[in-house]
């Protein structure tokens, strides 16, 4: 959001202000907005993780993303990458797979949270990979790449924006992508390497508690889009790693809809269950 706030901020003619209430893999802050007043004046960024994995994930999850949210629009989209540690020695996921065989008790994986979509790709490659992996959930990304850099924890899946200067330094290697990106270029993504099934990419939409009236979720997607169009931004944002992903309420609506069920079959598939 803060690679669009100042633009947003001019089109709306009122600050936009990020309060940051990270934890639980972003169900917290979720959790938050649905208690807000449906006036306009709040709006959560939601994520596939926060409105899709928690479903299933999450037994007690404090909201309904069907019920509990209108839908304003989509922000943008990132694919992941697989980082490892350079120790293990290896360039792609066949390589990756033969070292952690080798040892396979010694291996973890971090997350940014327990019930993201960092969390579950860990888990569908550990289940690919046939090892049992460890899973460390971190409160956010910053703490899960100072670990994963340190080698008290050996891979990870996350966006490019926070793990590209990692890994052009030598400090992290990536082996595969989920889908192309211009930041990894020369990385190829797990299809290319005859992977099937890791083809996901993460959305960021804003929704508003239920309750929020349509003139008001409009006028926020008119000014959302307007902003998403400038080239400046969509530059901005490409640099990171994320692309630009203008739309309308109801595409946002139908995504959440549709990815509900896609990644409770993916958690079912690997057990995934938070207590």
């Amino acid at each position: 959001m803060r690679s669009i706030q100042p633009q947003l901020q001019q089109e709306l003619g009122q600050p936009v202000v990020i309060d940051n209430r990270a934890g639980a893999g972003g169900t917290i802050g979720s959790a938050y907005v649905t208690k807000a007043a449906p006036d306009g004046y709040t709006a959560l960024l939601a994520t596939t993780s926060t409105h899709a994995v928690s479903v299933s994930v999450y037994p007690k999850l404090p909201y309904d993303p069907a019920r509990d949210f209108v839908y304003a629009g989509f922000v943008a989209t990132s694919p992941y990458v697989l980082a490892v540690q350079p120790s293990l020695g290896v360039t792609d996921v066949k390589g990756l797979v033969a070292a952690l065989k080798r040892d396979p008790e010694r291996y973890s994986f971090a997350s940014v949270g327990a019930g993201t979509v960092s969390h579950l790709l860990g888990e569908q490659f550990k289940a690919h990979a046939g090892v049992p992996l460890v899973h460390v959930p971190y409160r956010g990304a910053a703490p899960a790449y100072t670990d994963l850099m340190g080698g008290q924890v050996q891979l990870m899946f996350d966006n490019p924006a926070g793990l590209v200067p990692a890994i052009r330094s030598g400090k992290l290697v990536a082996v595969a992508t989920t889908a192309p990106n211009a930041l990894l270029a020369g990385v190829p993504t797990f299809a290319q390497q005859g992977i099937a099934n890791f083809t996901q990419s993460l959305w960021y939409g804003v929704a508003f508690p239920k309750g929020t009236p349509m003139p008001v979720v409009q006028r926020f997607n008119q000014a959302l889009n307007k902003v998403l169009a400038d080239r400046a931004v969509s530059a901005d944002l490409a640099a990171k790693g994320i692309n630009a992903r203008p739309g309308t309420p109801a595409e946002l609506q139908a995504a959440v809809a549709a990815d509900i069920p896609y990644w409770g079959r993916i958690a079912k598939a690997v057990g995934a269950k938070i207590d």
